[in-house]
């Protein structure tokens, strides 16, 4: 992934100022709106936007409020929920914040007490669900300056209205444990198995439908092959799939295409009698 030049020089100058900020904040353990005040202000001096045409503060949601909000080009982008600096954050707030993104039709959530980020992509199905993207701590010393800066550059303004960090949640869930589970029972790597069973065992006799029963019930996780993600990973292989087949296919048909005429022998002659 690009990170923006631009993103770069602003946060890695204004990163280390936060930090020290967040970490007075948390043990003079301020509050909510103070942390929110700073949040503010990270939002602007770090990720770029606009203090006072990108950010909403107490956003409306039909009769409660959202901490913060991000319009980009007058759209929303980002809802914030923000809690105190030394709130540890649960899967409960965000639940909260997840349910004020779907009363709005947003895809994105941030969940954050300033040092603590997580972001959160809505799957709009029934019930609506939230995978988490990325989550860093930006007071934590085992993650680097350069780690920071990737992840903040998803939600930054330079990356393009969550543009970056759509292409980056499908990297995630292209190598997610659904997509994997269903890639190992697809028909090429259930008959490349079958094929190198064989060569190592000669003895063995298997057939695909036996592989991929034996994957199913005693090696996979029933998790990753039940419920929604799985059915749509499952639809996704196959997808995949047809499509690199027509592919070799085509490819296949443009090569022989590319191939000089034979000619046909020449009849043998017969010499006289």
């Amino acid at each position: 992934m690009k990170v923006s030049k631009r993103f770069v020089d602003r946060a890695r100058k204004n990163l280390r100022r936060y930090q020290k900020a967040f970490e007075s904040a948390r043990s003079r353990d301020v509050g909510e709106s103070d942390t929110c005040v700073i949040i503010s202000d990270f939002l602007a001096d770090v990720l770029g936007y606009d203090k006072y045409g990108d950010i909403t503060t107490e956003f409306a949601i039909r009769s409660t409020f959202c901490d913060l909000a991000i319009k980009t080009n007058g759209r929303l982008q980002f809802l914030i929920e923000v809690k105190s600096v030394g709130t540890d954050l649960k899967d409960n707030h965000a639940r909260q914040a997840t349910d004020y993104a779907a009363n709005q039709g947003v895809d994105w959530v941030l969940l954050t007490n300033g040092a603590q980020w997580r972001a959160y992509k809505l799957r709009f199905e029934k019930p609506i669900q939230a995978d988490e993207v990325f989550s860093i701590d930006l007071l934590s010393p085992d993650v680097k300056p350069n780690q920071l800066l990737a992840k903040l550059y998803l939600i930054s303004k330079e990356a393009g209205g969550g543009s970056a960090m759509e292409s980056y949640y499908q990297q995630q869930e292209a190598k997610s444990r659904y997509v994997l589970a269903q890639l190992l029972l697809s028909e090429p790597l259930l008959t490349s198995m079958r094929r190198e069973l064989k060569r190592l065992f000669p003895g063995v006799r298997a057939t695909t439908i036996e592989l991929a029963e034996l994957l199913r019930t005693e090696i996979l996780k029933r998790d990753a092959l039940e419920g929604e993600r799985a059915l749509a990973a499952e639809k996704a292989v196959r997808k995949g799939t047809r499509r690199r087949l027509r592919e070799k296919a085509a490819s296949e048909v443009t090569a022989a295409a590319d191939q000089p005429p034979t000619r046909a022998a020449a009849p043998a002659s017969i010499a006289p009698k």
